[in-house]
C-alpha cells in the first residue's frame, strides 16, 4: 500500500468495469471527454495531471479532452493527479462510442416469440452461474467476481429459441477474456536464501540469485517486477555492501577486495532483506520480501606464525613422548585448510629421533621423541622447525620469518644399567668339565661415560645350577658336572642369564645371556629296543625277531651298534644272533620251545673310544601259532596275524635303516 492522505489509502490502478480502493478518480470515459475527480482532502491547490497519452490532456477545469477523434475502440491511457498532500495514479479506457454499463455484454435482440440461452463453461457447466443472459434483451452479465488466475479465458455460445424449445438461430461463439488487475503480490520461491562469497573477491562477483514469482498475467506490467535491497544488517563498514540486479535478481558485491576482509570485518554473515515489486517497480506495484544470509568464506590470506622465536624443553634420556607444544597464530577460519598447521623439522635431527604431529584441537605442534635420546652422546637438541598450512597461500602473501621457529631439547642424564658385550656370549665346551673349570669371562661396560662407577657380575638364572661367577672380575666357572644329556639342554645348548649392577644412585643393572654349546663323551651305554619280543614254539613257523641299539650319546659316540648274544653256557644252541645293518640285529629261534616267557641276555656295545657296551635281557615270549595267529598263554591274550606281523617287523627295519634310528 502507499502513503496514506487524509485518512485515505492511496488507491492502485483502477481498471475499467472492476475498481479496486478508494476511488479518487471516476471508473471510466464514455465520452471524448471526462471531467477528472481528484480529492486531496485540503482543497486541491495546485495540483498537476499528467496523461500518459500526448492525445489527450487535462485542461485546467480537470476535464479530460482528446486532442483528435476517437474511432479505435479499447485505447488505454493512464491519468497521474500530483498535489502537495496527494499522489495518486488512475487507468482509464477510451472507447470511440459509447459502451454498456459495467459486466454487461448486449448480443442482439430477438422477436417477441424468441428468447436468448446462454450455454457452456461459466454458464450451464462447471463452474455454473458465473455468466448469465437477459433471455429478452440479450445481455450478458456477471454474476459474480472472475479470476483471472483461476480461468483467464471463457468459451460460451448463445442461440436463440422459440417459445417451444425449438433451436432459430445459432449458436454462436461468445469469447470472454478476463482482463488482469494487479491483485497478486511477487511471491519468492523460499522466505530465507543462504549463499556465500570467499573474502577478497573483486567488486562485481555474484553472490547469488534470489528469484520471486507472480501470479498476473506475464503480459502485463502486473507480472514484471523489480528486485531491490531493503535493509543490510550489520550495516558495517559501509551499508552498500551489496547490490541487487533490479531485473534478474543476482546479488553482487559493491565493496572493494581489500575491504571484504573476514578477518577485519565486524562479522562473517550479512542479512540483507529483499523486495520484489510488480508494475516493473512503480510505486503502485505489490511487494514481497525475503531475506538473504551472506557468508564471507575465508581464504588463505594469513601465515601461521609462531607465537615465540624460541621453544625450550627437557627429557630424561631413553626416553619417549611428546617433549614440547609449539603454539601458533592464524588468523584464518579455524577448522579449514587455511587454517590448520603442517609442521615440519628443518634441521637439528640428523638421527630421525623426533617427530611433529599436530593437535587438531588446538592447531599446536607436538614435537615427540621417538628414538631414545643419549645424554652421554649430546645434551642438547637444536632443532629448526617450519609451519605451514594445508591449502597453500594465496599469491601475494608469503611465509615469512615467523613462520619458522626454533626448539631446544636438553638431554637429562639418567643412571643406566651395565651393557654386556657380546650379548648374548656364546662358549664351546666339553660336557664332564671338571668341577671349578674356568667357562669364560663376563664383558660389561656403564654407558654413563661421563661418571666413574663400578659394575658387579652376578647369575641371574641357572636352571641346572651349574655356574659361578665372580662378582668383581666376572669369571665364569662351572659349581657342577655339565652334562650334556641333561633336559636343560636343548640342542646341545645350555642357556643361563647373567646381570651386571652398577654403583650409581639408585643403582642400575643390565642382563646378559651366556650360551655354552656342550660337546659330547661318550658317558652313556648303549641300550636294547624292544625289551618284549615273540616267537612261536615251533621254529617251522615265525622263528625270527629283530632288536635294535638306542644311545644317548651323539654321533661319533653311538651307531654303528654290536648286539650279541650274553655270555651263557648253551645259549648260542638255542638262539643265533645275525646283524642286518649298523643299528639292528636279528635273533633267531633254532628249534622247538615250550610255550613260556623267557629272558634273554644280550650284550650291546656302541662305536665310541673307548668303546661302552651293556649287558642286558629282553623278555621273549614263546607262543602257540596256529592259521597265522599267535596265542600266548603267559602274557594278556594277543591275536596276531603273523603276516601283517612280518611285513611291520620288515618294514621297521627298513625305515630304521634309513634314518638311523633304533626301534
Amino acid at each position: 500500500m502507499g502513503d496514506n492522505y487524509c485518512g485515505h489509502s492511496r488507491t492502485h490502478l483502477a481498471r475499467a468495469g472492476c475498481t479496486k480502493g478508494f476511488p479518487w478518480f471516476p471508473q471510466r470515459v464514455h465520452d471524448l471527454t471526462a471531467f477528472m475527480l481528484f480529492d486531496d482532502c485540503a482543497g486541491n491547490e495546485g495540483v498537476t495531471f499528467e496523461v500518459s497519452n500526448p492525445d489527450f490532456l487535462v485542461n485546467k477545469d480537470r476535464t479530460l479532452v482528446a486532442q483528435r477523434d476517437i474511432t479505435e475502440s479499447e485505447a488505454v491511457l493512464f491519468i497521474h493527479g500530483l498535489s502537495a498532500h496527494a499522489d495518486d495514479m488512475a487507468q482509464v479506457d477510451i472507447s470511440g462510442a459509447p459502451i454498456r454499463p459495467p459486466h454487461t455484454l448486449r448480443v442482439g435482440r430477438t422477436g417477441e416469440d424468441h428468447t436468448f440461452r446462454l450455454t457452456g463453461k461459466g454458464a450451464d457447466e462447471d463452474p455454473k452461474g458465473v455468466f448469465s443472459i437477459n433471455k429478452y434483451t440479450g445481455e450478458v452479465a456477471v454474476s459474480r467476481p472472475l479470476d483471472r488466475e483461476v480461468i483467464p479465458f471463457y468459451r460460451l455460445q448463445v442461440s436463440t429459441i422459440d417459445m417451444g424449445g425449438r433451436l432459430v438461430e445459432g449458436p454462436v461463439d461468445l469469447e470472454v477474456s478476463v482482463i488482469d488487475q494487479n491483485d497478486n503480490r511477487p511471491i519468492f520461491k523460499e522466505q530465507r536464501y543462504a549463499g556465500e562469497v570467499l573474502e577478497g573477491s573483486p567488486t562485481g562477483t555474484t553472490v547469488m540469485t534470489m528469484t520471486a514469482a507472480d501470479a498476473d498475467d506475464p503480459n502485463t506490467d502486473n507480472a514484471v517486477l523489480r528486485y531491490n535491497i531493503l535493509r543490510q544488517s550489520p550495516d558495517k563498514p559501509s551499508p552498500n555492501m551489496f547490490y541487487i540486479d533490479s531485473d534478474r535478481g543476482d546479488i553482487l558485491t559493491v565493496i572493494s577486495p581489500k575491504l571484504l576482509d573476514r578477518e577485519t570485518l565486524p562479522t562473517t554473515t550479512y542479512e540483507l532483506e529483499i523486495v520484489a515489486k510488480d508494475m516493473a517497480g512503480s510505486e503502485v506495484g505489490l511487494t514481497g520480501t525475503a531475506t538473504a544470509t551472506i557468508t564471507i568464506t575465508d581464504r588463505n590470506d594469513h601465515a601461521p606464525e609462531f607465537t615465540h622465536s624460541l621453544f625450550k624443553a627437557t627429557v630424561d634420556e631413553g626416553s619417549i613422548g611428546v617433549v614440547v607444544n609449539l603454539t601458533i597464530d592464524d588468523r584464518d577460519d579455524p577448522a579449514t585448510g587455511a587454517w590448520r598447521a603442517v609442521y615440519s623439522i628443518i634441521s637439528g635431527d640428523p638421527n630421525h629421533s623426533f617427530e611433529i604431529n599436530t593437535n587438531p584441537d588446538n592447531n599446536e605442534g607436538m614435537l615427540t621423541v621417538i628414538k631414545p635420546l643419549d645424554y652421554e652422546s649430546t645434551d642438547l637438541n637444536t632443532l629448526l622447525i617450519r609451519v605451514e598450512n594445508e591449502d597453500p597461500l594465496v599469491p601475494e602473501v608469503a611465509y615469512g620469518p615467523s613462520s619458522t621457529a626454533t626448539v631446544q631439547v636438553t638431554v637429562l642424564d639418567v643412571n643406566e644399567g651395565p651393557i654386556f658385550y657380546p650379548d648374548p656370549m656364546r662358549v664351546t665346551k666339553r660336557e664332564n668339565l671338571p668341577v671349578g673349570s674356568f667357562v669364560g669371562m663376563l664383558n660389561a661396560t656403564d654407558p654413563d661415560n661421563r661418571q666413574v662407577q663400578s659394575i658387579r657380575f652376578a647369575v641371574l638364572k641357572d636352571p641346572a645350577g651349574w655356574l659361578t661367577v665372580n662378582p668383581v672380575k666376572g669369571t665364569v666357572n662351572t659349581s657342577a658336572t655339565l652334562d650334556r644329556e641333561s633336559p636343560y639342554v636343548d640342542n646341545n645348548q645350555y642357556t643361563a642369564l647373567v646381570v651386571a649392577t652398577d654403583n650409581g644412585s639408585p643403582p642400575a643393572t643390565g642382563t646378559g645371556t651366556l650360551i655354552i654349546t656342550l660337546e659330547d663323551e661318550n658317558d652313556n651305554a648303549p641300550y636294547v629296543h624292544p625289551s618284549v619280543v615273540r616267537v612261536c614254539e615251533d621254529a617251522k613257523d615265525m622263528n625270527v625277531f629283530v632288536v635294535g641299539g638306542r644311545d644317548k650319546d651323539i654321533h661319533p659316540n653311538t651307531a654303528p651298534f654290536k648286539i650279541e648274544l650274553g655270555k651263557q653256557l648253551g645259549l648260542e644252541k638255542t638262539w643265533k644272533a645275525s646283524r642286518l645293518n649298523t643299528t639292528h640285529s636279528q635273533i633267531m629261534l633254532l628249534h622247538n620251545l615250550k610255550r613260556a616267557n623267557y629272558n634273554l641276555p644280550l650284550v650291546v656295545t656302541d662305536s665310541g673310544v673307548p668303546p661302552l657296551s651293556n649287558n642286558t635281557e629282553i623278555k621273549v615270549q614263546v607262543c602257540t601259532c596256529k592259521k597265522n595267529r599267535m596265542d600266548c598263554s603267559s602274557a594278556s591274550s594277543v591275536h596276531t596275524n603273523l603276516l601283517t606281523l612280518l611285513v611291520f617287523v620288515l618294514s621297521s627295519l627298513c625305515k630304521c635303516s634309513s634314518s638311523n634310528m633304533y626301534i
